[in-house]
Order: C-alpha cells, then structure tokens, then sequence
C-alpha cells in the first residue's frame, strides 16, 4: 500500500472542498450528493471519510473556505469609497448573477445555511463578521467600528439584490434589479 506525504493529504483536502464550493454554490448544498462531490474532485467515495467525517463537516469546512477567500479578496479592493464603488459594480454585475458556482457563497447559499447545524452557521457567522470588518475599514478607515451599522446595510443590499436578480426568468427584469441595486448601494453609501 502506497503512503503519500502529509502534503498530498492536505492538497487532497483543499480539492475536495475547492470542488464542493464551486457545486454547492451551483447546485445547492441538498443537491450535491457525495458520490457527485467527490465525482468532481476526481476521487472515490470511499476517500470521502479520509477527509471529513459527514457532509455536514465538509459543509461547515467549505463555507469557511469560500468566505476566507472573499476577504482575501479585499486586498485588491483601494481602502475608500472609489474601492467600494467598483466592489458594488462587480458583485451585482451580469457576469457575477449568471456564474454562482464562482461566486458569492453568501448570494447562492444562504436560504440554505440557514437550515445548516451549528458548526455550519458559526463558519458563516465568523466569516460575514470578516466581509463587515472590510466594508467597515472602507466606509470609515479612521474609524470602522462606527460603520458597522452601514457595513450590514451594504451587504443585505448586495447579497439581497443578486439573489433577486438571479430568481427572475426575464431577463430584462434581472438587468434591472442589478442596475437599481448598484444604484441603491451607491446612494447608501453616501
């Protein structure tokens, strides 16, 4: 029997859980069977437990991920309001609503984390507080605390106007909503 560096484990780990991101945000957290996640990550089923102990582990693990690598994503994003100005065009773009399984975890999971167990929710939890600290730090640098209450506001108005967007067949009306949205979120930004 073949033994693989710790590493492999690890990288090994970080695919399943890249693969399961990208499902899960296209295709729902219900309806992303393991034998599909695993499918996707190029890997049996059986190596499933080698990595997680249920599917509900995996979950709480991959919505971890998904929001450590939305903040990381800040980095790029100037500390002002032009910043934010471009954030707010992007993430309520076409190209963003018609690409979930890319995107934002919270806009394509959230009805669902909804009804996740503990571990799931803390995950998510401790990951928006981290998407609210980098609009905090960009509303009001000298003082991000006193932004809070605006932070939570521009995020229920981004990840509420995509998912709007996204539940419209007409795509005239889906255009519409994204083009109110950066309006909205610009205005209250101000």
């Amino acid at each position: 029997m073949a033994r693989y560096a710790k590493e492999h484990k690890q990288v090994t780990r970080q695919r399943i859980i890249d693969t399961a991101g990208r499902r899960f945000k296209q295709d729902g957290i219900d309806g992303s069977g393991i034998s599909t996640l695993m499918s996707d990550a190029g890997l049996t089923n059986g190596a499933f437990y080698a990595h997680f102990t249920s599917k509900d582990d995996l979950v709480a693990h991959v919505v971890a991920d998904q929001l450590r690598a939305q903040i990381a994503g800040f980095d790029v994003v100037p500390p002002s309001h032009s910043g934010l100005d471009g954030l707010i065009r992007e993430y309520l773009s076409p190209k963003h609503r018609d690409h979930p399984g890319t995107g934002c975890p919270s806009a394509a999971l959230l009805d669902e984390i909804g009804r996740c167990g503990a571990e799931t929710k803390q995950a998510y939890t401790e990951g928006a507080q981290g998407i609210l600290d980098e609009f905090a730090a960009r509303l009001a640098p000298e003082n991000p605390q006193s932004a809070r209450g605006k932070a939570l506001g521009l995020y229920t108005i981004l990840v509420g106007t995509l998912q709007l967007s996204r539940a419209f067949s007409d795509q005239r009306y889906a255009d519409e909503v994204l083009e109110q949205g950066i309006e909205n979120a610009l205005a209250f930004i101000r």
